[in-house]
């Protein structure tokens, strides 16, 4: 029913956001609420999709497009519903799920929350080859351009994960801990805070 709303970030819940348009606070759930940590108080775009069944109601909610497109796949998969669908995107992007699918790399797969074999399988058996419309996989560079491309990212993306966490009253002392092991990852600035957000909780 709802392609996105458009409105200002008042809340972020472990589990959820709070966005405000014109007045009414809309409770979404997300994969990962802190992506938006740098965003809070600023107007935003969330993409939404409405889960309706005889007991509930839920919005849940991306920050890009192409999530809500995964979201929607995984929701066409025998065994997953929405809960499972966004724990997969929680701990995945996108693209890296769907390599996994069309690789048929089962190891890959089992690792999400609520995926065991037999989940996998159906993943694959139901999605293989037909994930291309979501979004179009990586080419590969070489070695020499990753290396590049790597460095010049690379510090600029952790600090803003680091800054993002540090807002959500993560201390000095718990984010230099973790720091050193997520140095040289070559991530986007989501990915760092999905992986740091693992190790503060080990």
């Amino acid at each position: 029913m709802y392609e996105y709303i458009k409105g200002r970030i008042e809340q972020i819940g472990p589990e959820y956001v709070v966005l405000d348009n014109h007045g009414i606070g809309y409770q979404i759930l997300t994969p990962n609420p802190f992506v938006f940590s740098s965003k809070k108080g600023l107007e935003t775009i969330i993409y939404t999709y409405q889960h309706v069944r005889e007991d509930l109601i839920a919005l849940y909610g991306f920050a890009t497009f192409e999530e809500k497109l995964m979201f929607k796949k995984l929701l066409n998969v025998s065994g997953i519903g929405p809960k499972g669908a966004l724990a997969i995107l929680a701990y995945g992007e996108p693209a890296q799920v769907i390599q996994a699918i069309e690789n048929e790399d089962e190891k890959f797969l089992v690792k999400f929350p609520g995926v065991g074999k037999k989940t996998a399988r159906q993943m694959m058996l139901d999605l293989k080859g037909k994930l291309h419309d979501v979004v179009a996989l990586p080419e590969v560079a070489t070695a020499e351009q990753a290396e590049e491309a790597a460095f010049e990212e690379e510090g600029e993306e952790l600090k803003e994960a680091l800054l993002a966490l540090a807002s959500l009253g993560y201390s000095e002392r718990e984010l230099r801990r973790i720091e050193p092991k997520l140095q040289n990852k070559q991530l986007t600035t989501d990915q760092y805070i999905k992986q740091a957000l693992q190790l503060l909780m080990t």
